[in-house]
């Protein structure tokens, strides 16, 4: 999504990141499994669930392997499990 630590920090603290729908304005705020991100990036909003943790920093191949992407192909609405709301 974005290259440095210092970009994520100003979308969170412009108010661009919620993290389970709640506003999050602490860059220091930890996530965990299972939270879902949403992102307003680029004129786009993504919606990004976290599946996984890496051990060290990697490329963005890596990192796009621990997080699933809701909206699913060309920007479709979120995709919701059986029993989700």
């Amino acid at each position: 999504m974005v290259k440095a630590r210092t970009s994520a920090a100003a979308l969170i603290e412009g108010g661009h990141v919620r993290i389970n729908g709640a506003r999050e304005r602490s860059p220091g705020h930890g996530v965990k499994i299972g939270d879902v991100l949403t992102v307003g990036l680029d004129r786009t909003v993504r919606v990004l669930k976290v599946i996984g943790f890496a051990e060290r920093r990697g490329d963005a191949a890596s990192a796009r392997a621990l997080y699933e992407d809701l909206r699913g192909p060309a920007g479709q609405e979120p995709q919701l499990r059986d029993g989700e709301e």
